[in-house]
Formats: structure tokens, sequence, C-alpha cells
């Protein structure tokens, strides 16, 4: 059984906020260049996340359309 696109773009988005959180941290105690690099991969979550969001919309529309 798949993961649904919704849980999956749940996941990504809380991987992002992860990412973005450690990045910060990071930032605080001035280690800028590891801050960085944590930014980068909450983009690419973040990126993800969008990925996901966009095929769980696609799908509950297509779920809403009635069969012929």
């Amino acid at each position: 059984m798949p993961v649904p696109s919704h849980t999956k773009a749940a996941q990504a988005h809380e991987k992002a906020a992860e990412s973005h959180r450690g990045s910060a941290k990071m930032h605080q105690a001035g280690d800028h260049k590891a801050g960085d690099e944590h930014s980068d991969a909450a983009m690419k979550h973040s990126a993800d996340a969008h990925v996901s969001s966009g095929d769980a919309s696609k799908a509950s529309k297509a779920s809403k359309q009635p069969m012929k």
C-alpha cells in the first residue's frame, strides 16, 4: 500500500521544519557554515514538501471526480 500523498507532504514539511530549526541553532551558535548547509537541506525538504502537497491536492481532486 503506497503512502498517501498527504502523509508524504506532512513528513516532508516536518523534515524541512527540523532542518530550519537546526540551521537557526547553528547560526545562533555562530557556526554559519553548518547553518548554511542546514538551510540548504531545509530548502530541499521544503521543495519536496511542495511537490508532495501538489500530488496530494491532485489526488484529492481526482478522488472527487465522478467516475465515468
